[in-house]
């Protein structure tokens, strides 16, 4: 399976959203979709299985417990084939960039004539 089939899931994403946050017992992730989501435990299970078996997380086993981890090698894997689009968006991130900067000088130099003003 290819890694955008993984992540065009919105469960699979959110589930790699908390796992990006560190390592989780299979049954807070469980209550946490199942929460967000309304789907049954088997359901989060077979999302958990299908992120084990594509290589997005690992799991190891402490006592009856199951923890999973992120392993980030197919995001970059997913983030790499991306890459020729980039020239779509990265131009308007590069302005809002400039932009947002723009608007913290203009609030910076505010805020150093108010003092002045007031004397």
């Amino acid at each position: 399976m290819h890694a955008l089939d993984i992540l065009g899931d919105p469960v699979r994403r959110r589930i790699l959203e908390l796992l990006a946050d560190g390592e989780l017992a299979a049954g807070e992730v469980g209550r946490i979709v199942q929460a967000e989501f309304g789907i049954s435990q088997p359901g989060v299970s077979q999302h958990l299985r299908v992120l084990r078996e594509s290589g997005f997380a690992s799991v190891r086993a402490e006592g009856t417990r199951r923890l999973y981890n992120l392993d980030p090698e197919p995001l970059a894997e997913a983030a790499q084939w991306f890459t020729p689009f980039e020239r779509f968006w990265k131009p308007r991130f590069d302005a809002l960039g400039t932009e947002l900067a723009r608007g913290r000088r203009q609030r910076r130099l505010a805020a150093t004539r108010q003092p002045d003003q007031e004397q």
